[in-house]
């Protein structure tokens, strides 16, 4: 029924993977852009977008966590977003060290003095793996960003990341996605999937590694088999916290993908990887 025979508006249709596909690439393509422009002309502007997207990240999760009865303190974790990524970027490893060192006693004592009832012995992990999980991995891509080469390494570590979800969204849905990865886990994965994001992890890698760090395509083959391994593994273990907390999404702010921690799960968990990596295998001429 629609809004002429005297119903409700239809739903805008969802792809064959369940998204709002036509709303994901408005999204995804605004979003690539506005990473490239700040990224590649006012650096410090990028490093307040991560600032900004990993705030708004934290805030989504210890939203998440009030529903299965966590009480992370949410003003000082959701400003550690800002300020630990921050701090990396003014301050190198020293920096992002201290400031996630300042921000979980700030935080696990904000939490201990909370007179509000709930679980301290439960909620003081929440706390402490809600400042690692967003916080501290996302300093890894503002110490990315450090060298005078900075933008480039940000860009591999960015498109093996996201080559990673579009080559498994790809062939899970052109294949039908059968043979299922983790089907108590993620439903929606799939083996086929597994093989298309393997598919263009590497040659994303291998493409950007010779052209844009002039470095051996066999480095970026790896860099890019690193980067999927990394990103699955983000992917499925928020899926698992979903599940156990009860929830499709972290949120529904950006149309088509959920919230910010749902695009941000598989860059954050690539972040230290990359900036590893990238350190050993690209160093500084």
């Amino acid at each position: 029924m629609n809004a002429a025979d005297g119903g409700q508006p239809a739903p805008p249709k969802a792809g064959r993977a369940g998204r709002n596909l036509p709303a994901a690439i408005a999204v995804g393509v605004s979003l690539g852009a506005l990473i490239l422009v700040t990224l590649f002309t006012v650096r410090v502007v990028w490093v307040g977008v991560i600032c900004l997207a990993v705030s708004l990240g934290a805030y989504e999760l210890v939203t998440a966590l009030a529903h299965a009865g966590l009480r992370v303190p949410r003003i000082p974790v959701t400003l550690a977003g800002v300020a630990i990524p921050a701090a990396a970027y003014a301050q190198g490893t020293d920096g992002l060290i201290l400031a996630f060192f300042i921000a979980v006693v700030v935080s696990l004592g904000w939490r201990g003095y909370d007179r509000h009832g709930g679980d301290l012995l439960r909620d003081l992990p929440a706390t402490l793996f809600t400042l690692t999980y967003t916080g501290f991995l996302a300093g890894f891509a503002a110490l990315l960003s450090q060298p005078s080469d900075g933008p480039r390494r940000v860009v591999a570590f960015i498109v093996t990341a996201v080559a990673n979800d579009v080559g498994g969204y790809a062939a899970g849905v052109l294949s039908g996605g059968r043979h299922k990865l983790a089907p108590s886990v993620s439903p929606g994965k799939s083996w086929e999937g597994l093989a298309g994001s393997v598919a263009a992890g590497c040659l994303s890698g291998g493409l950007i590694f010779p052209l844009l760090l002039h470095q051996a395509t066999l480095l970026g083959i790896l860099f890019g088999l690193a980067a999927v391994a990394s990103s699955t593994l983000g992917d499925l273990g928020e899926s698992m916290l979903k599940r156990d907390i009860g929830i499709k999404d972290m949120g529904h702010l950006l149309p088509g993908h959920g919230g910010v921690m749902d695009r941000l799960d598989s860059l954050l968990a690539t972040a230290p990887v990359a900036y590893l990596l990238l350190t050993a295998w690209a160093p500084l001429s």
